[in-house]
Parts: C-alpha cells; sequence; structure tokens
C-alpha cells in the first residue's frame, strides 16, 4: 500500500470510511449504524447477543420470520441493535406485546429478551401468565441481579445478603429461583447458562427457539459496574472466573433445587425440555371443534387474502 502525504510530506490521516477496519463479524445480524453500544466494558450482555446470534444462525429459521420485544433497563437495548423485526417496548410490558404480536403473526417465532427487573419484577405477573398458557415465545431473561441502569437498586433476584443501592446493608429478602418459577408456571423448555458458558447457551438458544410453547433461558451475566463495585467482587473479568470455579453443569436438575446464593455454587444447565401444546394449538383444537367448518386457522386466513389480492 503505497504511502499518501500532503504538501509538506506529512502523512496524511484516512477517512474513517476508508480506513483499514475489519468487519464486525457479526454485523449481518447488528444495526450497525448504532454500534458502539450503550454496555460498561466487561457487561455480559453483549456477549449474550453474541451467544444468541450464533444460535439463531444455527437455527436456520428465516430471519423474516423472527422478531425480537424488549423492555427497559440495559438489557432492554438489545431489540434496538440486533437486525431482527424488533420492539423495544414500556417497562415490564415486553411480553404482553411479545404475546400480541404471537397471537396476530402464529407463523413467526416471538423473542423476548430483556433484563430480571423488567421481566420479573414490574412484568412478573406477565411472565407467570404467559408461562401458565404456554404462549409460543422464547423468552430470555439476562440476570445481574440488580437495577443496573437506573442505579444499582434491589431487585427480586437480588442474592440475600447482597449490598445494593437501596440495601446498602445487605438485602433482606428471598430472591425469585427463576428457572423454578418459569418451570413451576409451564415451561416447555428451562435451562441456565451464564455469560461466560457462550458456547452452550448458544445452543441453548437453538433448541429454545425450536421448541414450541413458552421456553426459558436465564443467563447470569457480570454487572461490574454496580453491582460487583458495591459487592467488592473486583472487575467483570474476576466474575468470570468465579462463574468459571464456582458453576457446576447439572442437565435435568429438579429446577427446585437451583437457588443462586450470594457467591456460592450456581448450577447450570437443562433443566426442563418436555413438549406439551402450545395456547394456540389448543385454542384451535377448541374452535374447529364447536365451529365446525365455520372456523379457519390462520393458513387458510392467509390463503384466502392472498387469493383475493
Amino acid at each position: 500500500m503505497s504511502r499518501v502525504t500532503d504538501s509538506a510530506g506529512k502523512r496524511k490521516k484516512k477517512p474513517a470510511e476508508e480506513a483499514d477496519v475489519p468487519p464486525h463479524p457479526k454485523e449481518e445480524f447488528l444495526r450497525m449504524d448504532r454500534i458502539p453500544h450503550i454496555w460498561c466494558p466487561t457487561c455480559g450482555i453483549g456477549t449474550s447477543v453474541g451467544a444468541f446470534i450464533e444460535g439463531l444462525k444455527a437455527s436456520g429459521l428465516d430471519r423474516d420470520k423472527v422478531a425480537i420485544v424488549s423492555g427497559i433497563g440495559c438489557t432492554g437495548r438489545v431489540a434496538g441493535y440486533v437486525k431482527l423485526d424488533s420492539y423495544h417496548t414500556t417497562h415490564g410490558r415486553a411480553i404482553p406485546f411479545a404475546v400480541g404480536l404471537s397471537l396476530a403473526r402464529p407463523d413467526m417465532k416471538v423473542v423476548v429478551y430483556s433484563g430480571d427487573g423488567d421481566l420479573i419484577s414490574i412484568g412478573g405477573n406477565h411472565f407467570i401468565h404467559a408461562a401458565r398458557r404456554n404462549h409460543n415465545l422464547t423468552v430470555i431473561c439476562v440476570n445481574n441481579f440488580i437495577y443496573a441502569m437506573t442505579g444499582g437498586q434491589c431487585a427480586p433476584t437480588t442474592p440475600l445478603g447482597a449490598i445494593s443501592s437501596t440495601t446498602p446493608y445487605g438485602y433482606n429478602e428471598h430472591p425469585f429461583n427463576l428457572p423454578y418459577l418459569a418451570a413451576s408456571c409451564g415451561a416447555t423448555y428451562v435451562a441456565r447458562w451464564t455469560a461466560l458458558h457462550v458456547r452452550r447457551l448458544a445452543e441453548a438458544v437453538t433448541e429454545a427457539l425450536h421448541k414450541r410453547g413458552f421456553s426459558f433461558i436465564e443467563v447470569i451475566c457480570p454487572c461490574s459496574t454496580l453491582y460487583a463495585r458495591r459487592n467488592k467482587l473486583g472487575t467483570g473479568l474476576d466474575l468470570l472466573k468465579f462463574y468459571h470455579d464456582s458453576c457446576e453443569i447439572r442437565h435435568g436438575e429438579h429446577p427446585e433445587n437451583v437457588d443462586v446464593a450470594f457467591q456460592e455454587k450456581i448450577i447450570v444447565g437443562k433443566f426442563i425440555d418436555i413438549d406439551k401444546p402450545c395456547y394456540m394449538d389448543v385454542r384451535e383444537k377448541i374452535l374447529k371443534k364447536k365451529l365446525g367448518d365455520r372456523y379457519l386457522s390462520y393458513p387458510e386466513l392467509e390463503h384466502g387474502r392472498k387469493q383475493k389480492v
């Protein structure tokens, strides 16, 4: 490559668009005009998104038939970065938005991708009823144990005894066991991994995307800026080392036994993988039985609409 200089013989700087910058490895799946993202260095959300993209690629699903819905908070920004049909919804309402989309377009795979505060606190009621009804959704919950974007307040997932901005002497409530909550409400697929387990997380995403019904993946992620700093746990790298040393893979473990305690062993793996009719399957069966030929399924309605056009 020739050296480019100005009249004084000084080397000219290349314009940014001409710089020899390699393409982003996930460029095909990202809205590059919104990169760089807002997440802190060593935050695990970006790592989880990378695993999600790999899982989506491996699934072979048509991206035009996949939509992603996020709520509020750090993880709520995911929908804006991933190059899919996406919705960034109000606080705690990612699941009802996704349910509506799934009911209107049952031919699509709808993914909910949000944080523990958004999905399990203000959105908790939506979570349990979507799982109970077995709506055809894949829900990915990034759990960093606090409300990160709003200042590090305690969340329903904060471990007992952990420090947060609203519990400076230690959290005195019992946190939700998210896999147990999802399984108890009827989820057909339940798994938990951390931001360290990128390959296993990607495989879980592929499996969940192919699952019919309510599938749930908890991703335990480091928040080095607020959670780790307040609890004197070191850097994000230190948290990843903790995951490496403290995680135990137990596929098929009963979700009741996978509670997370402050800085103690974390049980990860695939806990539930069952088959049962989802909400739309049950609804269609009942309506066909009651209405007979008067009932038209979504494919039949779509075919009729295209015929008219």
